[in-house]
């Protein structure tokens, strides 16, 4: 059966000028003439039988038929692109694999344990993506997730599934010189001490310091990063006490360059997840990830 897809040079067309809300600004990232944007998004237009700009005093705007088009054609222009530069570039012989991640868990965990999957799959290519929130699987960006969340975010995740890869325990850590003699301190010494702060998780000290039954005032003072590699660069370098897992920063431990400075962890409320789509059988090569993923999660 023939597909019904209007020609790729209207919807390159309609993709430059959608974001760009302008024919004269999408001809010039084309190298097109204005006219010849005109004519291929007017030729679009009466494919679709909808009106996908409207007139303005300024130029041009999106109708929203037209706002709504753009979203779902822009995805597909950046994937067959990925595909494209594969193909052009000559990898994926064993056939690739898109991941959306949470930043810090793909930087500090996951890809330094990529090169292993790489010796296993030499011909498979793994591209990786920062996500921090659910999406839409069905939009055909990503084969998979690993994604930082509490149960109940992952249950209400629509149209997947997930498998616990590991729990998120927390615990203090700073440089070391940021101790008295370099040592281990009691969670009294830790509320004297500054702490840092993570934006997104505004409670994390007071619940540590409720946890240890201590009475901490200044438990939401402190500077504020986004990220926890953020807190754990911020910590080495003597700013103060970062709440961090511990599985995200085993490599500043193992350097010296942080230490635990208070062995009480504290489960957190979040853990880490991989999560696919629920679309029945899986292709070989995401099982065989899974499978790997798996194993390098309980190795710890």
């Amino acid at each position: 059966m023939r597909r019904k897809i209007p020609p790729i040079q209207a919807l390159v067309c309609f993709d430059a000028a959608a974001r760009h809300e302008s024919y004269t600004r999408a001809a010039q990232e084309l190298s097109l003439t204005q006219s010849a944007v005109s004519r291929q998004i007017g030729a679009l237009e009466s494919f679709l039988g909808v009106a996908l700009f409207r007139r303005t005093r300024h130029g041009v705007a999106l109708t929203p038929s037209g706002a709504s088009y753009a979203r779902q054609t822009a995805l597909r222009l950046e994937s067959m692109e990925r595909d494209t530069l594969d193909a052009m570039a000559g990898q994926g012989s064993g056939g690739s694999l898109a991941l959306a991640a949470v930043p810090t868990f793909a930087t500090r965990w996951l890809i330094p344990r990529l090169p292993d999957f790489a010796r296993q799959q030499p011909d498979t290519v793994v591209h990786v993506e920062t996500r921090t929130r659910p999406f839409l699987f069905a939009e055909g960006e990503f084969d998979a997730a690993l994604y930082a969340g509490t149960p109940a975010q992952v249950a209400n995740w629509a149209g997947t599934r997930a498998v616990l890869l590991m729990r998120e325990d927390v615990v203090p850590v700073c440089s070391p010189q940021l101790l008295p003699r370099g040592q281990p301190v009691a969670p009294e010494a830790i509320a004297q001490l500054p702490l840092l702060q993570q934006s997104t998780r505004p409670d994390g000290w007071r619940q540590w310091f409720d946890a240890q039954q201590v009475d901490a005032p200044r438990a939401r003072t402190g500077p504020r990063y986004e990220l926890f590699s953020m807190l754990a660069i911020g910590a080495a370098h003597g700013l103060g006490v970062a709440l961090v897992p511990t599985m995200l920063v085993n490599d500043e431990i193992a350097r010296g360059e942080l230490m635990v400075a208070c062995e009480r962890p504290l489960s957190g409320q979040r853990n880490y997840y991989l999560v696919t789509p629920d679309r029945g059988e899986e292709r070989p090569l995401l099982t065989s990830f899974c499978g790997w993923l798996l194993a390098q999660a309980q190795g710890g």
